[in-house]
């Protein structure tokens, strides 16, 4: 059954302005950033914050003072307006350089011939891009506002896409994926992603981070957000290949993915001081997302299940003891013998628990995700 679900998702596009260009996008940047410092400013002195009521309060005197078209001056109060969403205690300052929020009205795409047309502080600008076949299908389904983003140095739009959902197909079975540090993740037919080229990376990262941090220089913090989001683009490109491969290992399959429900495991489970940095510095949530995320993209159901005990429990004979996990690689059972990789082993149990859940609630409840205490749900 197609249910003809759409989910939204972000396409990144690089920009290539001449140099006159880039000198009237930064400018059109820093005015819109100053226009929405000074809107912030009138609605914390009002304690007005609802949308409404600000552009009331601000609208003429924004085109006024800062000369930017009516759409933009709308799209700033917006902006405004949903930063106070979250609390009204601090008033908000907005950085020169920060994304401006675009819509249709004042930035359309001309995806066949690779431009844009946008309003700049110089009037209309259009302005080629360059993108992948990848994003090139996303933009066919472009709906909704554009981001213009300035990082480090160079322009980049990012625009939400709404995507047809596949239609979910399983022939029961499920792909097991156990998440981990060792390795980062693990399935149930035995392929494993070492975690060993990441958390080398990762450490020798963190050393570079510690010394740059004890120098307390302009220079030091400079490269030090710079390496920031070098290392936040390494973690990000290797979540993306082993979620691609793992979907594609599912979908040419014909199962259905099932993974650990690791919601708060952060918060749930202490470990050693020496291994908290390594518990904390990847994103177990970020890899379950982009799993989801392709997994719906290909129609392939993916269930979450109960973390409990997979990695004790006996996948031949349901044993379930603490002895049974020799070391961190080394899996055997104390009641019945049965050696394997242990998170192999765990990977093959949730594959057990996500097959049961398939059998119930592929066909009377496919997509739910609502849960309960030890109940694994589907998305």
């Amino acid at each position: 059954m197609n249910y003809n679900t759409h989910m939204k998702l972000t396409a990144k596009v690089k920009v290539l302005p001449t140099k006159a260009q880039v000198d009237s996008l930064k400018r059109t940047i820093e005015t819109a950033n100053q226009a929405c410092n000074y809107i912030s400013e009138a609605a914390w002195l009002a304690k007005s914050f609802r949308q409404f009521d600000v552009h009331k309060l601000v609208y003429n005197d924004v085109r006024a003072t800062f000369g930017l078209t009516a759409q933009l001056a709308v799209r700033c109060i917006a902006k405004v307006a949903d930063s106070y969403k979250l609390d009204k205690k601090t008033k908000r300052e907005f950085r020169s350089t920060g994304s401006i929020p675009y819509d249709l009205r004042i930035l359309s795409w001309k995806i066949d011939d690779n431009y844009v047309s946008i309003w700049t502080v110089d009037g209309r600008q259009k302005i080629d891009f360059v993108v992948g076949d990848y994003q090139r299908k996303m933009l066919q389904s472009q709906r909704g506002e554009t981001d213009l983003c300035l990082i480090d140095g160079e322009f980049y739009l990012y625009t939400t896409c709404d995507v047809v959902e596949s239609e979910l197909s399983c022939d029961g079975n499920a792909l097991g994926v156990d998440l981990g540090i060792a390795n980062i993740a693990t399935d149930s037919d035995g392929n494993q992603y070492s975690g060993k080229k990441v958390n080398n990376t990762r450490k020798r990262y963190a050393k570079l981070r510690a010394k740059l941090q004890a120098k307390q220089t302009k220079s030091a913090k400079r490269l030090l957000k710079k390496r920031s989001r070098k290392e936040k683009r390494f973690a990000n490109d290797v979540n993306h290949v082993i979620s691609k491969e793992i979907v594609s290992r599912a979908k040419d399959t014909g199962r259905a993915i099932a993974m650990e429900d690791l919601t708060g495991i952060n918060e749930r489970v202490t470990v050693r001081k020496a291994q908290r940095r390594e518990r904390h510095s990847w994103s177990f949530y970020d890899l379950r997302q982009k799993i989801e995320y392709k997994a719906k993209l290909y129609g392939v159901p993916v269930v979450l299940v109960d973390p409990r005990n997979t990695s004790r429990a006996c996948n031949s004979c349901g044993c379930i003891d603490k002895a049974n996990r020799k070391s961190q690689a080394e899996f055997i059972c104390v009641s019945c013998g049965y050696s394997a990789n242990a998170d192999t082993n765990a990977a093959m149990n949730i594959s057990v628990r996500g097959r049961a859940t398939l059998s119930t609630s592929l066909t009377s409840r496919p997509r739910t995700t609502e849960s309960s205490q030890g109940q694994a749900h589907m998305l």
